[in-house]
């Protein structure tokens, strides 16, 4: 039963994290760059103040998974390193604990373009 619970949680914070994208797109004449960086910048700020931590520790993958977790993620990573190395460690931090998702996101996505043939949308 643990773990059916674990897998509602995840499920209805990642889904509501997915609405809100779903509204904003429908509402708003955002690009899909922007709302990107907006949850993005969202994620940080709300763990700047110590809030999207308690979210991951409630809804785990749910909070974790989605863009907002990797603003999360690195704030994370540069206040780490901001009490170990200074401002140093404060511009460094982040990128040093986001190194692995932005790594295979990169050979991910060069595999992709090796094995499929990309073009662009004919309108």
């Amino acid at each position: 039963m643990d773990t059916f619970l674990m897998f509602l949680k995840a499920f209805a914070v990642g889904g509501g994290i997915c609405l809100i994208g779903q509204i904003i797109i429908n509402y708003t004449h955002l690009t899909n760059g922007k709302i990107l960086v907006l949850f993005l910048i969202a994620g940080a700020v709300l763990e700047g103040f110590g809030l999207y931590s308690k979210l991951i520790e409630f809804a785990g993958a749910g909070a974790s998974v989605p863009i907002s977790g990797f603003g999360c993620a690195l704030v994370k990573g540069a206040v780490k390193a901001a009490k170990q190395d200074g401002v140093y460690g404060a511009l460094t931090g982040g990128l040093a604990a986001c190194a692995t998702g932005i790594s295979i996101a990169i050979v991910s996505g060069y595999l992709v373009a090796v094995i499929f043939r990309p073009r662009t949308k004919k309108k």
